[in-house]
Formats: structure tokens, C-alpha cells, sequence
């Protein structure tokens, strides 16, 4: 992906889901006017959740998924299935594709019920209507098949229309929310402490500073971008008090010792929590921390995956600043990626990533599953903050989690 395209986070994410040889792939490719599937009369041809990001007017930069069939057999069967039920957890819009020529069945069904309890926004495609001696006129359908429509993929009858209805679907569920730009006026600077070191890919910033960046230039603010050993010198340097610092987490303590206790400081993790919904959990679960015993393990997961550094934050550098905190050897388990356990009872605290890879119905559902868990979820630059010392300066920008924590 390049400097310029949409991260996948932010991308609309689009679930086309079904039984076997429904023709979810024909209707992947006859919506995105593109070969994105694999087509074939074979049943099961579709083994893994095939991804596409593209642009699909009239929504935009969207994220097409094409899922195998939720009644395949067999012990692969059962796996492809699960990697199914998987996407239906990042997934804004889903797709209910049924064979028009046999009809809604009791898989098609269920699906449909876990759309619902999921919230998920659905629009249910009868595919292969070409096929049908009689179509049925929409105009005069019942309200309650609203969700409902007859299409061919091979003919392309109606493929614009269901078009529309996704785009519609998904505007619906559009976030409004802003990483930092409504903590902000047009001509604060804000400054970005972003170091680079082993792990930051060459060439380019770690997707949570480009994005900040972006919106703080879109607040029509100015972003002053610094390493942690230059940030003293550039604060004495601007002519002007920064209205708010952001820093990566790995340096939080050397930079809340550099910039003034009148100054607002924060870090990229805690916007990302607050961005995806989940910052005042994180700020109650870090507490867990105190409670941890000898016996006790803590899943560190990350919501992408990349080749880990010999100092690597997730693997190497939280377990050691965890066990130093605590005083205990603390048992480490680790997960990246779609990979999410769904049974978290072995864990007595989760800390997650800031989730910048993963849209925000993805990341509510990893915080939702601990919940439901009882089990406590932070992350990353939340617990940091909170191990140095410095979590409720970090949480001084928001006011009401601050009163949170303080009760």
C-alpha cells in the first residue's frame, strides 16, 4: 500500500457471504466490475476470505471481502468456516448472497440472525434471477423485504442498483469521529514525537503518525514532526507554545520529562483507543496490573503483523517493562494479526495494540469479547503511561476519562 492509498482501517469493509456455489463470487465480480474472485461451477472453489481494496463508486475506498461457504464439510470444512465467522467481525456491510432459484434455506437463515445480533447492516442478494420464469416486481414488494433484492451476476440485472443499496448501508454507518482534529484550532502547532528506530519501516512514517498528520493539517493546524532527542531543543525553538504533544508510546517517559506541565501531552495509542471507542476500558484495565500474580498470563496482541526486531515492543519490550512493574515473572502469550482468541478465560489481562490496522467494528469486538470475558483489555500506550507513572497527564486532553479514573 502507498503513502497515498486509504489504509485498510479506514476503508469501508463489504462481506459477501453464503452457502456453496450461490454465486457469491460472480456477484463480488459483477459489483466491483472487476475479476477480484475465482468463478467456478466447483462447489467450494472460494477456501480462504479473499481481500480487495478498491474504489467502488458511489461509496469510495472500499475493502471487498469473498468468503468460502459457511456449509462446507469436513474437518477444512470446519476451519474455512470459522476464518468465515471471523470476517463478520470487521465487517460494516455484509452481503447475504442466496441461490434465487432454490431460495432462502435455514443456513441462510442463521446467517441473517447473526447480522442482527451483530448490528451489522445487511442487504440480502437473490443471485441467478435470470434463471427464475418470474421476477418479482420490487415496487410492490412487502416493506418488511426491504433489505431484500433479485439480481443476475451473469446479466448484470440489477447489479447498479444493489451498488447503491451497499453505498447506502454504509454511509449510514460512517464514523464522524476524528483522531485529533476536534482538540485543536486552525494555526495550533502540534507537535509529533515520532522516533526511528529498528522497527520503523525505511523510507516512510508508521501509519498512526501519517494519519495524524493528516488530520491535523486538515484541521488547518500545524504539525511540527520531531525524534524524542531533538524535542527540547525544538520546544525552546518555535516562538510559540504548542497547544498539544503526541508522542509514541516507547518514549513517553523522556518526552513527559521535556515538555512543560502547562503543555497538553498525549500519545499516538491513547488517540487510536479513543479513535476506535475503547479508551475509557483501556484506562480501567490497565489497573488489572496490580492484581497479577506469579501463575497469571497476559495476552499482548497486535492487530497487524510484521518481522519482529530483536528490541520489538509487543514481544520483547512490554513483558520486560510488565515484569519490572509488577515484581513477578508474569507468563507472556502472543497473537497478531485476524488472530483473536475467542476463548480468553486463560488470560488475566489483554493488552492490545493501538488497533490502526483494524477498522473500529473490528476493534469493538475484541474489547466487546473481553468484556463479555470478564477479563480486563488495555493498550499499549495506555498501560505504559500508567506503568511510568504519567497516565492521568496523558488523559489531561480528555477530561471526562480523566474524572474516570480519579473516582
Amino acid at each position: 500500500m502507498g503513502l497515498n492509498d486509504t489504509p485498510s482501517a479506514n476503508r469501508v469493509h463489504i462481506g459477501f457471504f453464503g452457502r456453496r456455489n450461490v454465486g457469491k463470487s460472480s456477484v463480488v465480480n459483477a459489483v466491483t466490475g472487476q475479476d477480484v474472485a475465482v468463478v467456478s461451477d466447483v462447489r467450494g472453489t472460494t477456501t480462504d476470505p479473499v481481500y480487495k481494496a478498491m474504489e467502488l463508486l458511489p461509496l469510495g475506498p472500499v475493502m471487498i471481502i469473498d468468503t468460502p461457504g459457511v456449509d462446507d464439510e469436513g474437518a477444512l470444512g470446519e476451519l474455512r468456516v470459522r476464518k468465515t465467522k471471523q470476517v463478520l467481525n470487521k465487517s460494516d456491510v455484509a452481503v447475504l448472497v442466496i441461490d434465487a432459484t432454490v431460495g432462502k434455506t435455514e443456513a441462510d437463515a442463521e446467517l441473517a440472525a447473526i447480522f442482527r445480533e451483530k448490528n451489522i447492516p445487511y442487504v440480502i442478494v437473490y443471485n441467478k434471477c435470470d434463471l427464475l420464469t418470474d421476477v418479482p416486481d420490487e415496487n410492490v414488494r412487502d416493506k418488511k423485504n426491504a433489505e431484500e433484492i433479485f439480481i443476475s451476476a451473469t446479466t448484470k440485472y440489477h447489479v447498479q442498483e444493489l451498488k447503491e443499496r451497499i453505498a447506502s448501508l454504509a454511509a449510514a454507518e460512517e464514523t464522524k469521529l476524528k483522531l485529533v482534529g476536534d482538540l485543536i484550532e486552525p494555526s495550533d502547532f502540534v507537535v509529533l514525537v515520532t522516533p526511528i528506530d529498528k522497527a520503523a519501516p525505511k523510507g516512510r512514517l508508521i501509519l498512526p503518525q501519517q494519519q495524524t498528520i493528516r488530520d491535523v493539517l486538515e484541521a488547518d493546524a500545524v504539525a511540527v514532526v520531531v525524534k524524542e532527542f531533538e524535542l527540547r531543543e525544538a520546544l525552546e525553538n518555535l516562538g510559540k507554545k504548542p497547544k498539544l504533544v503526541i508522542t509514541d508510546s516507547q518514549v513517553f517517559a523522556k518526552v513527559s520529562a521535556d515538555v512543560p506541565k502547562d503543555v497538553l501531552l498525549t500519545s499516538f495509542s491513547i488517540l487510536f483507543a479513543r479513535y476506535k471507542g475503547s479508551l475509557l476500558t483501556a484506562v480501567r484495565g490497565a489497573k488489572a496490573i496490580e492484581t497479577l500474580t506469579e501463575r497469571d498470563t497476559v495476552l499482548i496482541s497486535e492487530g497487524c503483523t510484521h518481522h519482529r526486531q530483536c528490541d520489538d515492543i509487543g514481544s520483547v519490550k512490554l513483558p520486560r517493562w510488565i515484569r519490572n512493574y509488577a515484581g513477578k515473572q508474569i507468563q507472556f502469550a502472543f497473537t497478531s494479526g485476524v488472530e483473536f482468541p475467542e476463548d480468553l478465560s486463560p488470560y488475566k489481562l489483554i493488552v492490545h495494540c493501538g488497533g490502526c490496522m483494524l477498522n473500529e467494528r473490528e476493534m469493538k469486538y475484541r474489547v466487546k469479547s473481553a468484556l463479555d470475558q470478564n477479563v480486563p483489555i488495555t493498550n499499549y500506550g495506555v498501560l505504559i503511561a500508567y506503568m511510568q507513572g504519567i497516565l492521568k497527564r496523558s488523559l489531561s486532553v480528555f477530561p471526562n476519562v480523566l474524572a474516570d479514573m480519579e473516582e
